[in-house]
Parts: structure tokens; sequence; C-alpha cells
């Protein structure tokens, strides 16, 4: 059972950057812009991130680290951040997932959830 008072909704919007790939080199650029919500009751500090993408061809990348974009925002109850990052794949399409590791004003530790979601070059998907 879920406990209100600790609850993030992630949202993540994609975008391919042609500007930045190479596809003859097999390097496509993505951008995301994910927005992570508290609908809970008490503040909470995004401390780290754990990203796991799974290129086209099943390869796996694991990213851990410390906050979003050199952040640790505090999310206020009812508030939201909203960041942009990106990553480069060797396929054209891919899937991301992941969660941050949150912790509540009141001292506990919990995970938020991020949904997998597709990154793929437009027109490679039939």
């Amino acid at each position: 059972m879920s406990d209100s008072r600790y609850n993030i909704d992630v949202s993540v919007v994609t975008r391919y950057l042609p500007e930045q790939s190479q596809p003859e080199q097999n390097r496509f650029a993505f951008a995301y812009t994910v927005t992570v919500s508290n609908t809970g009751e008490l503040p909470a500090t995004l401390l780290s991130r754990h990203w796991v993408i799974t290129d086209g061809d099943g390869r796996v990348q694991q990213v851990r680290g410390a906050g979003v974009v050199g952040q640790q925002p505090l999310i206020d109850a009812g508030a939201s951040h909203t960041y942009s990052s990106g990553t480069v794949m060797t396929t054209r399409v891919g899937i991301m997932q992941g969660s941050y590791q949150m912790l509540a004003e009141d001292g506990k530790r919990f995970d938020a959830l991020i949904a997998p979601f597709r990154l793929a070059v437009p027109g490679s998907l039939h």
C-alpha cells in the first residue's frame, strides 16, 4: 500500500536532435524534458537518479548520479520541478526508465519510479 505522504509523479517529453546526430556513424542524440511533480503531502528533495537505457539492439547502459543536471531540487507538496537533459544512442530507437531517490522532509527516503519511455528517430517506427 502506498503512503500518500510520499508520492511523486514523473512525466517525460522526448525529442530527436538531428543537428547533434550522425546517423552514418550510428550516433543518435535525444533530448528529454522531465517534470517531477510532488503529489504527496510532504516536501521532498531529489537526491539522486538511476537511469536504465536500453538501445534497439538490447544493450543496456545504467547511469547513476547525484541530483539532476547538477541540482538536488527541493520540491514542495503540490509543486513540480522541470529540467531537460539528453542522451546519445547507437541505434535509432531505445527505451529509458529508472527512478529518483527522494528524501522527504520527515527524513524518510523513498524511490520515485520513472515509467519506461521511448526514444525514437521520427519515421523509424512503423
